[in-house]
């Protein structure tokens, strides 16, 4: 089996690849099979083009939003997965920042078309990554906080 940070790495690369390396070949399999499903409906490569091109509004005009809020939840569930499968997570609430993240990306893809940072409109690619910032900082800082709560009151 990999180590934690290994298989988050390749999760990050794709969804599935993770529970590729970790053994979990079913698993694997249906986190490619729906990445790829997400991606194609969402038109997400074309989005990517776009927005590394500085092309935001053809992004936005080329964006399905209704298949392209599924990815961040996929996702973040998938690295969370196969990090967890690698021996990471020991804390009880270690699990947080991937929550938290993907809530923060799918409100970044919300807010995407309209939302503009220093006058710039960033789209459906640079805002929602941008969101991953304050994701992992609330998950770890909600973690923190329920942690010392359980040990002041030693509630197991």
């Amino acid at each position: 089996m990999a180590n934690n940070k290994e298989a988050l790495l390749w999760s990050i690369a794709l969804p599935g690849f993770g529970q590729f390396l970790n053994g979990k070949h079913i698993k694997g399999i249906v986190f490619v099979f729906l990445e790829f499903l997400i991606n194609v409906k969402g038109h997400f490569n074309i989005i990517i083009i776009s927005s590394f091109q500085g092309d935001i509004k053809e992004a936005i005009e080329q964006a399905d939003y209704q298949w392209l809020l599924f990815y961040p939840c996929l996702y973040f569930f998938a690295m969370w997965d196969a990090w967890k499968d690698a021996g990471g997570g020991k804390g009880k609430y270690s699990f947080l920042p991937f929550v938290f993240c993907a809530y923060f990306v799918t409100v970044g893809c919300i807010y995407s078309s309209h939302f503009r940072l220093f006058g710039l409109l960033l789209g459906p690619v640079w805002l929602p990554i941008l969101f991953v910032v304050p994701g992992i900082v609330t998950g770890v800082l909600l973690g923190k906080f329920i942690t010392s709560l359980h040990k002041r009151s030693n509630v197991p």
